[in-house]
């Protein structure tokens, strides 16, 4: 998730220059996906013969880690691992004194120093080609997502990309390719999914108290233009993706523990999407409010509503509303509601009701159901709360990486979540752009999605 945060050095030349590189990767991969997407509809490529990666353990191990990208994300990431016990052996970002600034939080938690790699945007292929790690931590800018994974893989890693995970659905399919070709794990670190209220519901729907489920509702509302027209860290690109796409942008944090509720990819898949986005005023009124005359970005036009919403409709009938704002004034909020035949909760407040719970139907509070509470909450919370991280969720989807790649056990979420997940943004865009009309999925998993039952974080005891 992302918020405010603190520029560790100035930006040099060869950030911008990175950030500028990755935009217009961006631009051509979009135009392609969706000429792609007109074309073919949502086929897959040409299956792989090299067999699924559902339910693939990882290789039982003390995980050595190497992050590419350790601005103010990568850098949060890497306080939460150092505190989880992992261990960090190198360091890529095309700014040298974010890359030290990282480094020194590594000498300080007691380990070695890490190898740094800063020689420009593509340094990181010359980490990948070292055998010193054996696990990456991708957290750049969005459209570096894919071929940093992918490479990574190519090179007999395990990923972890940042959230939203991929942009387009041609690249949705390269990193499930890659992940079956190469048997490397590809995880999309959706840190939402971890959170105190979202996990205690999943294992309420799981012990059935809300029945057959029937609809949901996430959203990502936040209020982000001061980041988007800062001049340093997510505002050297972040905007950019405002001016190349008009659809949900940034989907996964809604999306993630609502897939998990539903056992998407576990007895269910998103079937298709409907999608549409109100008009674009938000980021041009605030431009003119606080930047001065003459400023180079009076020049860009931004194309992507100020609001998107999303349908979703699964291939076992559940429906599935998806919203999508930075650009507005809007608390934060990520709704966060199931429903089923038995009852309703809704976060932000949060809140629960039960047929029959109050003759005045008034709500109810979710505190009297904290015998519910994950195992990881119950075992980390206290030291998940002290080391920060969005509350704490941050540094359980970490601990929990962790004890999957220690365990020999799957990966929570997988290269199909991750490639299911992203989709949305591709799909949404797609539709938008066809007047809103209904866009089908891939299958990512080839038919496998039937095969299982319940995401790990749901059956974790």
């Amino acid at each position: 998730m992302n918020s405010s945060e603190q520029d560790h050095g100035s930006e040099s030349l060869s950030r911008r220059k990175f950030f500028k590189m990755g935009a217009a990767s961006a631009v051509t991969l979009s135009v392609l996906s969706l000429a792609r997407a007109k074309a073919q509809g949502a086929a897959a490529p040409e299956a792989t013969t090299h067999g699924t990666m559902v339910d693939v353990p990882f290789e039982k191990r003390n995980p050595r880690i190497a992050f590419i990208g350790v601005g103010g994300r990568g850098t949060s990431l890497l306080d939460n691992l150092l505190a989880a016990g992992a261990q960090i052996v190198a360091l890529c970002d095309v700014n040298p004194e974010a890359a030290d600034h990282a480094a020194s939080l590594v000498v300080a938690a007691g380990q070695p120093k890490p190898s740094l790699y800063t020689d420009g945007p593509y340094a990181f292929e010359t980490m990948l080609a070292k055998d010193d790690h054996d696990l990456v931590i991708v957290a750049t800018p969005w459209s570096w997502h894919c071929e940093m994974g992918v490479a990574a893989m190519k090179h007999g890693k395990d990923v972890c990309l940042e959230v939203p995970g991929v942009i387009t659905l041609d690249e949705c399919w390269k990193i499930v390719k890659a992940s079956e070709e190469t048997r490397k794990h590809c995880m999309i670190l959706e840190n939402c999914c971890y959170d105190y209220n979202e996990t205690l519901i999943l294992r309420m729907i799981h012990d059935g108290k809300f029945g057959e489920l029937l609809h949901g509702e996430g959203a990502y509302l936040h209020d982000l233009r001061a980041i988007l027209f800062s001049d340093h860290n997510e505002g050297l690109w972040r905007r950019a993706e405002h001016t190349m796409r008009d659809g949900d942008l940034y989907p996964t944090h809604g999306l993630g523990p609502l897939a998990n509720y539903m056992g998407i990819q576990r007895g269910d898949r998103f079937d298709y999407i409907v999608s549409m986005s109100s008009r674009q005023r938000s980021l041009d009124e605030y431009r003119q409010a606080h930047l001065k005359p003459g400023d180079p970005r009076f020049e860009e036009r931004y194309i992507c509503g100020d609001m998107n919403t999303s349908l979703i409709k699964t291939v076992k009938g559940l429906t599935i509303t998806l919203k999508h704002t930075v650009t507005t004034p809007h608390p934060y909020d990520r709704n966060n509601l199931i429903a089923g035949t038995k009852g309703v909760f809704q976060d932000y407040p949060p809140r629960i009701y039960f047929d029959e719970m109050n003759k005045d139907e008034s709500w109810g509070s979710i505190d009297d159901y904290k015998q519910y509470a994950h195992p990881l909450w119950q075992r980390q919370g206290e030291l998940a709360a002290k080391v920060g991280g969005h509350g704490g969720m941050d540094y359980l989807m970490l601990f929990r990486m962790l004890q999957c790649v220690r365990e020999g056990l799957p990966p929570d979420m997988d290269v199909y979540d991750a490639a299911a997940w992203s989709a949305v943004g591709a799909l949404s865009v797609t539709s938008v752009s066809n007047g809103s009309a209904p866009i089908e999925f891939p299958d990512f998993t080839q038919g496998k999605w039937m095969q299982r039952t319940a995401s790990g974080i749901a059956t974790q005891a």
